[in-house]
């Protein structure tokens, strides 16, 4: 399974096991100009609940928007804005097909405004169109991983996966790509990621990509997985022929799978690193790195084997804390790398963070059989009090982000629900003074919207 994911202010998800939402800095909410949204309903400002909720519509899979142009930007500073318009946007790793045995779509992109998302100002990125190919051959391969403002233009990039032709002789190509931002989102063929031979290391595939300011110059640098413990930095700025500003010899791991995003636990304004022991959907352990002046170097700090990791701050200490899940309940580490700890009766399969009603502290978001948030607290989490979220479809439901859509300062939680592989929901649950989030989705759409001709 592959996502993207995101962050808001105060919360960060680490999907162990999965592709990564975003190796990006913690920012605030950036407000911008007005994108019309033509008709279509999306989230607004307020509470996200009571009247205010009841008199937008949702937009239906049945009644999806026409195609929106993309709106121009001129570069931003927020989070996965691919356009520069001031506003975030969404990456959909998973689509829906035409068929049970149709190929996958591609990319799926659904730019922001300052009502949140608009489903009419999509654009599909496929393998014909976008990716770069090797030997004349296209990829088959082409997931999301991660997403950064790697050439320091104002415009968010994004990194993805290929599988370039390889015949198992002598050390493999590079399997990663990246789109490049402009005003007009994401456009044009992708580069191929160049890695210098002095940072690779072993025969691995160099992958699983993690995005950061690991050496405080204020410039996005990658991560990607070298071979046994070792781990290849490339210090950012990147050039649009995809190569790093450099890059040296490949760093000792504690763990082999760099795991996005990547966060400032302690606000010493260099990015940490997350390492998990084994690649894979099950139990690992994990240790985070500390970034600094060579990048992620320092004396990790060792974390509980589990399934998934979620950085937010959920109480009112001065560092972020860690929530790592487990089949049998949640262990908290507040303060990392302080020394207290606390335990939660909440299985967490896959966790994710946010700071939903705005209140400064982040609540915690675990999916299982349902959803569940856990509300932050001055003295930390507690289940008292859970808010349990209803997916307004039926079928397998997935946390797709957490973050402000909507620049209200109060992180939303977008989910997907998907019945087989031709039918799909996607909803949007602003944030919300009370409550958490509103119960009834501001926003909903298929993504089968990218499969239009238009597309």
């Amino acid at each position: 399974m592959c996502r993207l994911l995101s962050h808001d202010a105060v919360g960060v998800d680490v999907a162990m096991g999965t592709m990564g939402k975003s190796g990006i800095r913690l920012a605030g909410a950036v407000a911008g100009c007005a994108v019309l949204l033509a008709g279509c309903g999306g989230p607004g400002g307020g509470d996200g609940g009571g009247a205010d909720t009841a008199r937008r519509k949702p937009v239906t899979a049945a009644k999806a928007p026409a195609r929106l142009p993309v709106p121009s930007g001129r570069g931003s500073e927020v989070d996965s804005d691919f356009n520069g318009d001031g506003h975030r946007d969404l990456v959909l790793n998973d689509l829906v097909k035409r068929d049970d045995h149709g190929d996958d779509a591609g990319i799926g992109i659904v730019y922001g405004s300052d009502r949140g998302l608009v489903p009419g100002a999509r654009q599909l990125l496929s393998t014909a169109r976008h990716a770069a190919p090797t030997e004349g051959e296209l990829p088959a391969v082409f997931d999301a991983e991660t997403s950064c403002d790697l050439d320091g233009d104002g415009f968010t990039d994004l990194v993805v996966s290929t599988d370039p032709p390889y015949d198992g002789q002598g050390r493999p190509p590079v399997p990663l790509q990246i789109l490049f931002g402009s005003s007009r989102g994401l456009t044009g063929k992708a580069v191929k990621l160049a890695i210098p031979p002095q940072a690779r290391f072993g025969n691995d595939w160099p992958d699983q990509p993690v995005c950061g300011d690991f050496n405080g110059d204020e410039a996005d640098d990658l991560v990607v997985h070298a071979s046994d413990g070792q781990l290849s930095y490339l210090r950012g700025p990147f050039t649009r022929k995809g190569a790093p500003k450099a890059a040296g010899a490949p760093l000792a791991s504690p763990g082999n799978v760099p795991t996005p995003p990547a966060v400032d636990v302690d606000g010493d304004g260099y990015d940490d690193l997350l390492v998990r022991d084994s690649e894979g959907p099950g139990a690992s352990g994990s240790s985070l790195v500390p970034g600094g002046p060579a990048g992620p170097a320092g004396t990790a700090v060792a974390l509980p084997d589990g399934v998934d990791v979620a950085f937010g701050r959920f109480d009112e200490g001065r560092a972020l804390d860690a929530a790592i899940g487990t089949m049998r309940g949640t262990a908290l580490r507040y303060d990392v790398p302080g020394t207290r700890r606390a335990a939660l009766d909440v299985a967490g399969t896959v966790l994710d963070s946010g700071d939903f009603d705005g209140d400064g502290m982040s609540e915690l978001v675990s999916s299982g059989s349902r959803l569940r948030l856990l509300k932050g607290h001055t003295d930390g989490l507690s289940a008292t009090g859970t808010v349990t979220v209803q997916p307004p479809a039926r079928g397998t439901t997935r946390v797709v982000a957490v973050a402000d859509f909507d620049g209200d300062g109060r992180a939303d939680l977008v989910v997907r629900s998907h019945r087989g592989d031709t039918e799909d929901t996607v909803a949007v649950h602003p944030g919300a003074k009370k409550g958490l989030v509103a119960r009834e989705p501001a926003l909903t759409f298929s993504t089968s919207a990218f499969l239009s001709a238009e597309d």
